[in-house]
């Protein structure tokens, strides 16, 4: 996942741990040699047109929504083609009204047809303040919240480990993330919910209370599931 900042000052740009305090919780449960934190990329503004979120200074918020107005305003004068034409008239009309454009109600092929032209606010678009830029590593998490991605975990043994997929993958989509051997070869999931984990105050406390479940290739994995995975070598 890459991350622009436009506008925030303070945050040093490359790889940045995603410090979600639940993966704090499970290293405190589950035994293991070391805690891997989610990674994600940090650029600056110059990269925000191939960004999968940005994150904004509040001032900022309105320069970027200006700034595609503009451009939209622009691209209408030409009278492009439908579905690109209706499209840029519904993101007008909420960049007019101080929305983003994923704000708009875009149906896919609006979406797409829209796709090629680098505007910021067909992207998720964060605002963090002076706090949250002080402390961005902890602010993250409501960053991927915000930007449909979620973490699955495994745990125990050498690392208690989240991982980063987007938010709707199945359990073999999930497996991929960790390698693409996994995915292909992929059997079943064991998943223990994260609320489960907690409550039960362990992996091997909630297999004991029945909360392990196996699940097939369409399981749609939840944010911080705890996943083992069957699949053939």
């Amino acid at each position: 996942m890459k991350i622009s900042l436009v506008g925030l000052v303070g945050v040093p740009p490359g790889k940045h741990n995603v410090k979600d305090p639940r993966l704090d919780q499970t290293h405190r449960l589950v035994e293991a040699k070391k805690k891997v934190y989610a990674q994600v990329d940090v650029t600056g503004e110059d990269e925000a047109p191939t960004a999968d979120a940005i994150v904004v200074s509040p001032s900022d918020r309105l320069d970027v929504i200006l700034r595609d107005l503009e451009y939209v305003e622009t691209r209408l004068e030409r009278e492009p083609p439908e579905p690109e034409k209706t499209a840029l008239a519904k993101i007008k009309a909420a960049l007019e009204q101080e929305r983003l454009a994923t704000e708009a109600g875009l149906t896919p092929d609006e979406l797409a047809a829209v796709g090629s032209h680098g505007l910021l606010t067909v992207k998720p678009v964060v605002v963090a303040d002076a706090a949250a830029a002080a402390g961005f590593d902890e602010f993250l998490p409501q960053v991927l919240a915000a930007s449909g991605f979620i973490c699955f975990l495994t745990v125990g043994g050498p690392e208690n480990r989240a991982w980063l997929i987007r938010r709707g993958l199945t359990a073999p989509e999930a497996a991929g993330a960790i390698h693409t051997d996994m995915q292909k070869g992929f059997i079943r999931a064991e998943v223990i919910s994260f609320a489960d984990f907690i409550a039960a105050g362990g992996e091997t406390q909630a297999k004991h209370a029945g909360k392990l479940r196996l699940e097939t290739k369409v399981y749609v994995v939840q944010d911080y599931d705890l996943l083992n995975f069957r699949f053939n070598k």
